[in-house]
């Protein structure tokens, strides 16, 4: 059993919350794919999952697709150390809990920057990305 996260490849917050994953997830259980990939585009249409109204981390796990604060919990919940404890907040009523995710998400460009390009996995991690980001031809 595994998970895909789903995370937007030009923003410098997703791409240093997908390194912080992989070191803490040493039984290799998530994946990644960038949001801009065709991977994403299909896994977001099955699901029918709108990438304008989704546009941070997104969790594919068994077949479901956990968004906004519900997919970070989840994603700390399999992490080493005591990063499991922080799933105790989904106690917390879903739409507080998004409201707090959405207003840090809507300005994470402007207090992390982006890049012009998704982020090039190391060879040491290349394995777990599932996708490398759709060119513009």
């Amino acid at each position: 059993m595994e998970a895909t996260v789903l995370f937007d490849g030009v923003c410098n917050f997703c791409n240093g919350s997908v390194n912080f994953i992989i070191r803490r997830d040493s039984r290799g259980f998530f994946k990644f794919a960038p949001l801009q990939s065709q991977m994403a585009a299909d896994l977001l249409a099955k699901h029918t999952v709108d990438k304008e109204k989704t546009d941070s981390i997104i969790l594919v796990e068994n077949g479901k697709v956990y968004l906004f604060s519900t997919a970070a919990l989840r994603i700390a919940s399999r992490l080493d150390g005591n990063w499991p404890l922080l799933y105790g907040f989904i106690i917390v009523p879903r739409p507080i809990r998004d409201f707090f995710y959405k207003l840090f998400a809507k300005y994470r460009y402007k207090m992390f920057g982006r890049t012009d390009q998704c982020m090039i996995p190391t060879p040491a991690v290349r394995g777990r990305f599932l996708a490398e980001a759709k060119t513009e031809d």
